[in-house]
């Protein structure tokens, strides 16, 4: 579809405090290539790559790209999905299929509404993206605050890579023309970002897998899964978190002295 202004191709018009786009294990360079156009569409320019089945760069997401190359350009390349969102503060994953994992479900417009908020606290967020074949497994998931489903036709509601990334990058930038009130955080302080949330999840689970608190390897994922979900919910801030680590600290000191 022609309307491109080529005077301002580039990272020009990419807003401030939009999202992030990441992708993981994406199979086909040309699915990169057109979400990168989707994003400079809508005015985003942060894409994340998490494993990429043919790996990076690839000459054919260039080509399917239509000139989005400077959204290619500045792509980061990552191992694991852990490294891709450490910074961001709030995470939102999107999946065509029920999870059993209890997390909040949005549709497109309230993750957008939700992701102004966040931006206009000064917040990062990230919209998370699972492979074309089988999407996000439930370990990915666990990373993610909220779920975002796009409710299309129940009978018949496959969307491609670029298809899906387009249609919430299109209602974030809609949103923007929507009033929507900034929303302090919950604790009145700067939320934790993803990397202070897992380091916090890491100290837990360390602690009570010494305690035998994971009867069996079997059931140790959904457990972990499930008290991941329980924090997540509660939109920790960074103060919080702190807090929580002493918690933690405080009782494995009480508990290795009573066993001296």
């Amino acid at each position: 579809m022609a309307g491109t202004d080529g005077r301002l191709r580039g990272m020009s018009d990419v807003e401030d405090g939009a999202p992030a786009v990441v992708l993981v294990g994406a199979q086909l360079g040309e699915n990169v290539g057109a979400a990168a156009r989707a994003m400079l569409n809508c005015g985003l320019g942060d894409l994340r790559l998490v494993a990429p089945r043919d790996g990076w760069p690839n000459p054919q997401a260039r080509a399917a790209a239509s000139g989005a190359d400077a959204v290619l350009d500045a792509a980061r390349l990552y191992d694991d999905l852990r490294s891709a969102v450490a910074d961001l503060h709030h995470v939102y994953a999107t999946t065509a299929r029920p999870r059993d994992v209890a997390k909040p479900v949005l549709t497109p417009q309230e993750a957008a509404a939700a992701i102004r908020r966040a931006s206009a606290r000064g917040e990062r967020t990230g919209l998370l993206f699972g492979r074309e074949r089988i999407g996000l497994t439930n370990d990915e998931l666990s990373l993610a605050d909220a779920i975002l489903t796009i409710p299309l036709n129940p009978g018949f509601s496959s969307l491609n890579l670029a298809q899906a990334v387009l249609l919430l990058a299109w209602e974030w930038r809609r949103a923007g023309s929507l009033p929507s009130p900034p929303r302090p955080s919950a604790a009145g302080a700067p939320p934790a970002t993803r990397a202070q949330l897992l380091g916090f999840f890491d100290h837990l689970e360390g602690a009570l897998e010494q305690t035998g608190f994971f009867k069996t390897r079997e059931l140790r994922p959904s457990m972990v899964r499930n008290l991941r979900a329980i924090f997540h919910r509660a939109n920790l801030s960074e103060r919080e978190v702190r807090t929580l680590h002493g918690v933690v600290t405080a009782l494995c000191g009480r508990r290795k002295d009573q066993l001296e």
